[in-house]
């Protein structure tokens, strides 16, 4: 079984990924395999047992670490640079039977070193899930979500974010024309621009969202992480055993960044951000 965690990006799909990892029957990318190509084949096949006894302060993100991966590297070397960085969310029309091929060279053959009977990957950014469920039709997707305030303001603060570059140069393409509206009519805000690409990114999960997909509030997860566990757990068909809750009891879920968007805004770059993202926040009941 192949099942897939998406987000926006900085939307807490990362701990989601990671706590899910700790399950005995899940494999995954792991970051050495994503940087090193030629990686043993007997380190690849013990990846996830190697995670899973890995004491938390080497898995800890922010530091050098061993963890779970979007595996980009892995996927530009051996599929192809179209998953890694598209100007707009991929399709099934996007699929050649090159592509697919190579697709599932990738996990497959990954899932039966690690002799893992689910295999879990990552994707933030698009959705991707056009393209994915072409390949994968039986493939599960979580979906994790969070506030687009919360959103908006850390991609502000990743060194990656090209958004200073405006949409010629950011990742996502042009702004839809209405959006484009949004932004001159607030001076081309930076921080309105972030929050144009949280909604920019929810429009596309709205649209691709469809089959086995469960969505996951990352603030939920935070402030009851047990019950919205079991309930991931149960969507993807894996029970919750002892060694899962030894992996669990090694994470902890504080939520002293959830609101840090009302602290590093303005009050006036708040309450654009709040007026531009209204109709998409309320619709995933965030209080305004």
């Amino acid at each position: 079984m192949l099942s897939f965690v998406v987000g926006t990006g900085r939307c807490g799909s990362t701990l989601v990924h990671e706590v899910l990892a700790r399950h005995p029957d899940v494999g995954f990318v792991s970051n050495l395999d994503d940087r090193y190509p030629r990686l043993p084949g007997a380190l690849r096949r013990r990846s996830g047992v190697l995670y899973r006894r890995t004491p938390p302060r080497f898995t800890t993100k922010g530091r050098l670490r061993f963890a779970p991966s979007e595996g980009y590297r892995a996927l530009a070397r051996e599929v192809g640079p179209l998953l890694v960085d598209p100007e707009r969310d991929l399709r099934a029309a996007d699929v050649t039977p090159w592509l697919a091929a190579r697709l599932r060279a990738f996990f497959e053959s990954r899932a039966t070193a690690e002799g893992a009977p689910h295999y879990l990957h990552k994707f933030t950014g698009w959705p991707r899930t056009g393209l994915l469920r072409a390949v994968f039709p039986e493939a599960k997707v979580l979906h994790v979500v969070r506030d687009g305030r919360a959103v908006a303001n850390s991609f502000l603060q990743m060194p990656w974010w090209r958004g200073h570059l405006g949409p010629s140069g950011w990742h996502f393409g042009p702004l839809p024309a209405a959006y484009a509206q949004e932004w001159e009519a607030a001076g081309r805000s930076q921080v309105l621009l972030a929050g144009l690409a949280w909604k920019l990114l929810l429009d596309a999960y709205d649209e691709a969202g469809s089959g086995d997909w469960l969505e996951i509030r990352y603030e939920d997860v935070l402030d009851n992480p047990r019950k919205q566990f079991e309930v991931m757990l149960e969507f993807l068909g894996l029970p919750w055993t002892p060694a899962f809750e030894r992996g669990f009891a090694r994470h902890s879920f504080s939520g002293s960044r959830a609101d840090a968007y009302t602290r590093d805004l303005t009050r006036d770059q708040l309450s654009l951000l709040t007026g531009a993202l209204r109709g998409h926040l309320e619709a995933r009941g965030y209080p305004i």
